[in-house]
């Protein structure tokens, strides 16, 4: 009987001891989402230090990618860092970089445990944070909220895995798959939750990328409009293979506010790229594909952006250029808003001459969260 007890007050703290972990490291997750779209090109990561079951320490990675999340957990705990837990979101560093090892500090603060949510593909790390760990005699579990934290850290994953952004495609579109009405008229199609929703995922984004035609079309500012959230705007990218972005553009007029990127052929005019440099922008010059309709080689363009640090990037128009990253199997993630009205004969197609379903019933893609949103819909897709 006795030791019926013990057991059941052992199974007991046991599974309070689970839930504890699990909440810890659910706030370290939502920690680090304030990072997303202001750290690249370093993961933004969130660090939770937990002594006696009280929060003593919090971080996330800094503006910029530095200092890192769990230097500044470890700041803000002081001294109640030694014999604390952390629960962080990834794997902490164990390589000298523009800031010393993560894992250094960990171990001279002392810290007893760490529970880390997954390991970091970063070659120079890989492992090896959690093995120094280990070697000074903390105790280390890896795996909590995995998956979460894989999906926070996608930009970083596929930026180490595969030399590229992350791929977010967001379309907004109407109740028969439109997005734009006869004749490339510009016509609202979801509400103003809808659009605070993007606009959040604007600033949650490293970079926004449009095409040319749709510059020319709306000339959007494609910046984040949520108040006291202006400073968070995305870097601005447009596909432009012939330099053909004017001046007057609201995007050349605020180059020198958030900056903008121009990818164009290796080809186009060295006149209308100086221009464009002088007002602020940068030109940046990559090949084209041959096959019809010529244009920009868009794993190039991938390519680029990640070598200047982008891990997160947002694709938001227009149709020929939706469809041309959906044709190329470049997109990891599909925000698709759906507005109730209907646009009518003559409206533009969402994915050009695709339709719809080559994302809504995709065998690559899965449903991983759908709301409303007032008398819209989102759906997200992801990659399986």
């Amino acid at each position: 009987m006795i030791f019926r007890i013990l057991e059941d007050r052992l199974a007991q703290q046991s599974k309070m001891s689970k839930a504890a972990d699990l909440r810890f490291m659910q706030l370290a997750l939502t920690l680090g989402r304030r990072g997303q779209g202001r750290t690249w090109p370093n993961p933004a990561v969130g660090a939770v230090l937990v002594k006696d079951g009280v929060v003593v320490g919090r971080g996330w990675t800094q503006p910029g990618g530095r200092p890192h999340a769990e230097p500044e957990a470890l700041k803000r705990a002081g001294e109640a860092a030694r014999g604390a837990t952390l629960y962080v979101t990834l794997e902490p560093c164990s390589h000298f970089g523009k800031s010393p090892p993560c894992a250094d500090a960990i171990i001279a603060a002392g810290v007893a445990r760490v529970v880390s949510a997954i390991e970091d593909p970063n070659p120079e790390v890989a492992g090896q944070g959690h093995a120094r760990l280990r070697a000074a005699g903390i105790a280390v579990d890896i795996g909590l909220c995995g998956l979460e934290a894989a999906r926070d850290h996608a930009g970083h994953f596929r930026r180490v895995r595969d030399k590229r952004p992350h791929v977010i495609l967001k379309l907004a579109v109407s109740a028969d798959d439109m997005i734009g009405a006869a004749g490339g008229k510009p016509v609202a199609i979801t509400g103003d939750a809808a659009r605070a929703r993007v606009h959040l995922l604007r600033a949650q984004c490293d970079a926004i990328l449009v095409g040319i035609g749709t510059v020319r079309a709306d000339d959007p500012l494609l910046t984040c409009r949520l108040p006291g959230m202006e400073a968070r705007s995305p870097i601005r990218v447009v596909l432009d293979r012939a330099l053909r972005l004017a001046g007057t553009s609201q995007l050349v007029h605020s180059a020198r506010q958030t900056p903008l990127w121009v990818m164009t052929s290796d080809l186009s005019e060295a006149a209308a790229a100086t221009k464009l440099g002088a007002a602020g922008a940068q030109v940046i010059r990559v090949p084209t594909t041959a096959a019809p309709p010529p244009g920009l080689d868009l794993a190039a363009v991938l390519r680029a952006l990640a070598d200047k640090g982008i891990t997160r990037l947002m694709v938001e128009g227009g149709a020929r250029v939706a469809s041309s990253f959906v044709s190329a199997d470049l997109v990891d993630e599909v925000w698709l808003l759906r507005g109730p009205e209907t646009i009518g004969a003559g409206g533009i197609a969402a994915l050009d001459a695709l339709p719809l379903t080559t994302i809504t019933q995709s065998p690559g893609l899965r449903v991983r969260a759908s709301e409303s949103l007032g008398q819209d819909t989102l759906t997200i897709y992801e990659r399986i």
